[in-house]
């Protein structure tokens, strides 16, 4: 681990509304807000929102701005992308921001049923040979259903043609009612305030001629789940390596 990561983890360490909970940690203490967030954190009754896999946070600051109604929790088990937005939101005084580093796979430990309003999934690996890893497949519905309201709502925006192609297949086949499905954002007319929000990833791809992607759908009880059973192209860009991905990105 490089020194400038061990810096960002250390300094983080005294932002009081950042929540560091690996695996490790939770083997031996419990989450003690699982339930309580609103009262024992936020001081509000406000709707609470999370975006998966934020990375730099863009979208939980942003959307943290915007709605100063609602309370955004940002979360990612890679704190060192995580510093930026934890940084920015303590530094402006947001109160109704806070970050949380832990595994998705992990998310019922820190929220009680009917906890939140709403999910947000941002640019995340669309996962194409692991359909337990994607974050929109039924392995995932099931814990999302675990914590969300009756009427809660999921937010998915990609750059990937096949995790949105996949996604909507999913919502598909389990009846999922949709609210907004546009192939092309920044041309369809739907990109407003909330959705113009962009990420560092996001706009790497929008350089490079790729169109943006988004679903809102709620996700509605069910009693069992149906995962899609259908064939999608891969994303010819993302068949190479981590290496040659970033100089793709970076313009060499």
């Amino acid at each position: 681990m490089g020194k400038n990561k061990l810096a960002k983890f250390s300094d983080m360490a005294g932002y009081p509304h950042v929540f560091q909970y690996p695996f490790s940690v939770l083997q031996t203490e419990e989450f003690s807000m699982r339930g309580h967030w609103r009262e024992e954190f936020f001081h509000n009754n406000n709707p609470i929102v999370l975006e998966l896999g934020c990375g730099k946070g863009e979208y939980t600051v942003g959307l943290g701005r915007l709605f100063p109604d609602k309370n955004f929790i940002g979360i990612d088990i890679k704190g060192a992308r995580m510093w930026s937005g934890a940084k920015e939101s303590l530094e402006c005084g947001m109160k109704n921001v806070a970050f949380l580093r832990t595994s998705i796979e992990l998310i019922t430990h820190f929220f009680a049923p009917g906890e939140v309003s709403e999910i947000w999934i941002t640019f995340p690996d669309p996962q194409m040979k692991k359909v337990n890893k994607r974050l929109t497949s039924t392995r995932f519905m099931k814990l999302y259903r675990e914590i969300l309201s009756d009427e809660g709502v999921i937010h998915l925006k990609t750059d990937s043609n096949f995790m949105y192609t996949y996604t909507c297949e999913m919502v598909k086949a389990n009846r999922y009612p949709v609210k907004v499905q546009t192939d092309d954002l920044y041309h369809c007319g739907q990109a407003d305030e909330i959705l113009s929000i962009r990420t560092y990833y996001e706009q790497q791809w929008l350089e490079r001629g790729l169109n943006i992607k988004y679903i809102q759908f709620v996700c509605e009880p069910r009693e069992e789940l149906i995962e899609p059973d259908v064939e999608i192209e891969y994303d010819a860009y993302r068949s190479f390596n981590r290496s040659k991905r970033s100089a793709l990105a970076a313009g060499k």
